[in-house]
């Protein structure tokens, strides 16, 4: 059977897109192949022309997360986002709810963790480039002050996060993340 030109490419992306969602829904851990390609309406035994292995495909998932969040903050920061905004777009109840288009940090640091250098390597690179977006926000954005205020307020913005994730009880978590946005917004006034 033959297939229009671009279809290789194309079924790769869809592997890419859904395996990005799995993984952050349920885990690098727990999101199998089988039930990547599934979701992907695909069988099995079409993951292994695209991929050498799962962790090839976890590397390049967990990069076009991190792309498309950082992608995400560069078009709000067009029409003039503010600190605060980027603050309270992260820490609000839908990205509470849907860890699958969320922030992979939030749904995936321990894991990242326990990754292969590489995997490790290009998450760092990713975090640079995304805590370097919250730095601009700052006042003083071109000093190193402002992006170690960035990283700490990225890594509080995570923690409050998967905090209220954590708990059942959704008051406590809207208060979880509340309290959170009032701790960031502090630190950035330092």
């Amino acid at each position: 059977m033959r297939f229009e030109k671009g279809h290789k490419a194309a079924t790769r992306r869809h592997i890419i897109d859904v395996a990005s969602k799995c993984i952050r829904q349920d885990g690098i851990s727990a999101a199998g192949i089988a039930g990547i390609m599934g979701e992907a309406g695909l069988t099995k035994g079409a993951f292994s022309p695209h991929f050498g292995s799962k962790n090839a495909l976890v590397r390049e998932a967990l990069a076009s997360a991190l792309s498309d969040q950082q992608h995400r903050l560069d078009e709000e920061q067009r029409p003039g986002l503010s600190l605060e905004g980027a603050i309270r777009r992260y820490l609000n109840r839908a990205h509470l709810e849907d860890p699958a288009d969320g922030c992979p940090s939030a749904a995936l640091l321990p894991e990242i963790a326990r990754q292969p250098l590489s995997t490790r390597q290009d998450y760092e690179k990713a975090l640079r480039s995304y805590v370097s977006s919250l730095a601009a926000l700052l006042p003083g954005a071109d000093s190193a002050a402002s992006r170690r205020r960035a990283t700490a307020i990225f890594g509080l913005m995570v923690g409050t996060l998967q905090f209220a994730r954590a708990v059942p009880d959704t008051i406590q978590a809207e208060q979880i993340l509340e309290g959170g946005v009032e701790a960031a917004l502090q630190l950035a006034r330092v």
